[in-house]
């Protein structure tokens, strides 16, 4: 068994709303064994934002959308950290001295932005994997969609390096923004 993120999208966004019914429906009868799931929005606004729309808690933990490990991965995808990789992902991030540490960090990410492309609905599900074939007839057969399997602790370390490099991120910011204060005060005197 292993346990995966798995990210779905679809040509048109109402087959994510039927996916996440269907998948309720396949863990009600025991064919697929999840623990958190979501419909997210791309949303159309040039920035790389997500939201989530629907959110499940298989488990029973009462986990709000926000509180999930999908929650915080759409977190990291639309906090200063995703809109700085949204907007500055080629020359900007390459002069920077965690250039390494930026684009190991944007991996999955760039996985969900690609794969639920901007103005799109897609669905992530987090879950054990037996079988495969559930998923893939749902998806891929029925619905025409597409899976991309994630493997859950790399996309979970990776979530661990995006909270550090978003933290460097905004010290760094605030130091800046701090020094150019402390600047404009001392040329007022």
């Amino acid at each position: 068994m292993s346990r995966r993120v798995i990210i779905m999208n679809f040509k048109v966004e109402s087959q994510a709303y039927q996916a996440f019914s269907e998948l309720k429906r396949l863990y009600a009868e025991r064919q697929i064994k999840g623990e958190q799931m979501a419909v997210v929005t791309h949303v159309n606004t040039g920035v790389h934002q997500f939201k989530i729309n629907d959110f499940l808690d298989f488990t029973g933990n009462d986990r709000t959308a926000k509180s999930s490990f999908i929650g915080m991965v759409i977190g990291i995808l639309g906090g200063p950290l995703g809109i700085l990789l949204g907007w500055f992902a080629g020359s900007m991030i390459g002069a920077t001295q965690d250039a390494k540490e930026l684009r190991n960090a944007q991996s999955v990410f760039e996985h969900m932005s690609n794969k639920i492309t901007e103005g799109h609905t897609g669905l992530v599900l987090i879950a054990d994997e037996d079988d495969n074939r559930p998923l893939n007839q749902l998806v891929m057969n029925e619905l025409g969609g597409e899976i991309t399997r994630l493997v859950y602790e790399d996309v979970e370390q990776e979530l661990d390096k995006a909270k550090t490099v978003e933290k460097k991120v905004k010290d760094a910011a605030n130091n800046a923004w701090t020094e150019n204060a402390k600047d404009n005060n001392s040329d007022d005197q």
